[in-house]
């Protein structure tokens, strides 16, 4: 996706949380494919991964975003996160692939 290459550094990290829905929807698209299929994950463990990800750091808007749309399942306690089993296509989010 040649959208990416507008907000990844040189590691392949974000580095700024896009303001258009677009770029933005891109962004969690990029962000979603760092987690594992079928695995729990801690908040703790949500936010290193994002973290690790980002140059910004900013896991708790990310969080809220990937949970917003559909990205990341989490328990109503957020003590817990997952992917959600089916993920939304670019196509459905109002983007074209």
């Amino acid at each position: 996706m040649e959208e990416r290459k507008n907000f990844l550094d040189n590691e392949g990290r974000l580095t700024a949380f896009p303001a258009k829905r677009k770029r933005k929807l891109y962004a969690l698209w990029y962000l979603v494919g760092k987690f594992q299929p079928g695995v729990r994950y801690t908040e703790l463990e949500v936010n290193e991964i994002l973290c690790w990800n980002t140059t910004f750091h900013d896991p708790a808007t990310l969080r809220r975003e990937l949970h917003n749309n559909h990205f990341l399942g989490r328990e109503a306690d957020g003590k817990a996160y997952w992917l959600e089993e089916r993920q939304p296509t670019l196509a459905e989010l109002g983007i074209a692939e």
